[in-house]
């Protein structure tokens, strides 16, 4: 206190006599009398005054200190309080990237807004469409609501993509996809591929009840395999109309029958011994083995589409031939025409025991009975012509260990087919890139995450078509059938049975796959594709999105003509 009260009278004296000197007294007796030395002037108020000046500096000093000191972090804390930093310094300075997670996260808000403009919009439009045919159009079906949609349901799954994007990272981005996609937890819900049940109790069937010891002997030559399957089933359609049983033919003069059909099978579904191999019909004959008549289905390009050398091939059996070869009318191949189970039986009636009437895969005979669910015979099982209980187990295994419930099934054929294609108008021929996007919008309706292959494309065109193969950013693996392995279990009962390495096998194998697929995507023109779609219409595995590849559409590209 008494500091402070001499600093002050200190101030106060120093700022009156500065006041004296810069005001002088006009009273002249005030004036220092010229007696007084310069000297002691000097000295002693001189002196005075520095002593003053700097008090008065040093005072001022610990003042501004003592303030500066007490507003400064009251100004810190008010700046931080009013002021967003991360707006300051990203409109200020907008290269330095402080926070990239929240970049990223805009720019996904951005995107997630346009696509839920964009659902908006297509709600806006079925609404529309849906009021303004309340009145006249027939009540929507569940597959065209479901149809309608999808779509929507598409967009609601990329706009919950994109707003996760931002957070994805290698760690985390796995458990994102897996917690976030929807069809991982109920797929059924997002497909829009409906099981087609087409079996009819009322079915129009007729009973196969053959004479004592007539025979038709069944010959089939044209195509592969899936053509002389189509053949004998239509083989078994002649003989029950012409009541005989019908052989199948040998190994030696066609395909080895018994490693990929079960003829037990067929006789135990038809309720009697109706059907006979090779072997068998050779044992009942004996020294009789013999064609007594030849009754030609087709007349052109050649009697029973059976030329010289198969005939050799017969006679080499030990089966000789005891006529021409004759047709009963003008049938050609090329353009077959439609006929009646009647017609057959006029035609085609004989009182020989052996008879046969050549090659009927081009027959058009009663094709809507003949191709209705189960066929146009009576019997107790599912169908008659199928693969193997062998070929059926091992393709179950091999779905259970690669591919599960879910899956697509495409046959992709290739070999040799863009010559076949391109001869056809319009060509089934279809560009990779333009294969990919149609397998692509199917397997977004089926909903399916992977794709079993049949094929008998290279290499070069199959790697194409798997890196195409993206679907709402996941790529859907193509699965082939890998190559012998013992590590691997799942076929080892062709390999008990020594069934392994044959193609037939390995073909009736792949058709068992893909008749058990969740949706089948066909070879427009192919026959192989045929029998597959003929043993899932009979085993009930059809699908509403079952199709061909790019059904409905023309190659983007076509190759001129030779």
């Amino acid at each position: 206190m008494n500091r402070d009260s001499s600093d002050e009278d200190d101030d106060r004296e120093s700022f009156l006599e500065q006041n004296d000197r810069k005001h002088p007294h006009p009273n002249p007796q005030h004036q220092p009398s010229p007696g007084r030395s310069l000297s002691s002037s000097l000295h002693v108020e001189d002196l005075r005054t520095f002593g003053n000046g700097v008090r008065r500096r040093f005072s001022n000093l610990n003042l501004k200190r003592y303030l500066f000191a007490v507003f400064l972090p009251l100004f810190i804390l008010l700046l931080y309080f009013s002021t967003d930093f991360r707006t300051l310094f990203s409109s200020k300075f907008p290269v330095l990237n402080l926070d990239p997670l929240s970049d990223r996260m805009r720019e996904s808000e951005l995107r997630a807004l346009y696509l839920l403009r964009q659902q908006q919009s297509s709600l806006l439009s079925l609404w529309n469409h849906s009021s303004s045919n309340s009145s006249s159009a027939p009540e929507p079906t569940f597959d065209s609501i479901q149809s309608a949609l999808l779509p929507l349901i598409s967009l609601n799954k990329q706009i919950e993509q994109v707003l996760l994007s931002p957070h994805n990272s290698p760690t985390n981005s796995t458990a994102l996809s897996s917690d976030s996609d929807p069809s991982a937890t109920a797929p059924a819900l997002f497909s829009t591929c409906q099981s087609l049940h087409r079996r009819l109790p009322g079915r129009k069937t007729m009973d196969w009840k053959p004479r004592p010891n007539k025979f038709l002997f069944a010959i089939c030559l044209s195509g592969q395999m899936s053509n002389h399957l189509i053949c004998l089933e239509k083989h078994m359609f002649f003989a029950a109309l012409l009541n005989r049983v019908l052989v199948f033919p040998s190994s030696r003069f066609d395909y080895h029958y018994s490693r990929v059909l079960d003829i037990d099978h067929i006789n135990t579904c038809l309720g009697s011994k109706l059907v006979l191999n090779f072997e068998e019909f050779e044992e009942m004959r004996k020294n009789r083995l013999r064609i007594d008549k030849f009754i030609c289905y087709f007349s052109a390009p050649t009697p029973c589409y059976v030329d010289e050398e198969h005939v050799k091939k017969l006679k080499a059996l030990g089966i000789s031939v005891g006529s021409k070869l004759e047709s009963p009318w003008k049938e050609d191949i090329k353009k077959p025409s439609k006929r009646t189970a009647q017609e057959v039986v006029a035609k085609f009636s004989s009182d020989d025991d052996v008879i046969a009437i050549g090659d009927v895969f081009y027959a058009d005979v009663e094709t809507e009975w003949l191709m209705q669910p189960g066929g146009p015979l009576a019997h107790k099982c599912k169908t008659l012509i199928e693969p193997s209980r062998l070929i059926t187990l091992t393709a179950q295994r091999f779905i259970q260990t690669f591919l599960g419930k879910n899956f697509i099934a495409l046959h992709f054929r290739r070999h040799g087919f863009l010559k076949f294609c391109n001869a056809k108008k319009p060509s089934c021929f279809y560009p990779i890139p333009q294969a990919a996007s149609c397998i692509d919008r199917l397997i977004e309706r089926a909903n399916a995450p992977v794709i079993y292959l049949s094929t008998d494309a290279a290499e070069s065109e199959t790697n194409l078509l798997q890196s195409l193969l993206v679907v709402n950013g996941k790529t859907i693996p193509l699965v082939k059938r890998p190559p012998p392995n013992s590590a691997e279990k799942w076929d080892a009962l062709l390999y008990r049975h020594h069934l392994e390495d044959d193609p037939q096998v390995e073909a009736m194998l792949d058709k068992s796959i893909c008749a058990m697929s969740s949706v089948f995507i066909g070879a427009a023109g192919s026959t192989f594709t045929e029998d597959i779609l003929r043993l899932r219409k009979d085993w009930d595995s059809a699908s509403s999105c079952d199709e061909y590849l790019c059904q409905g559409e023309l190659p983007d590209f076509k190759a001129e003509d030779e």
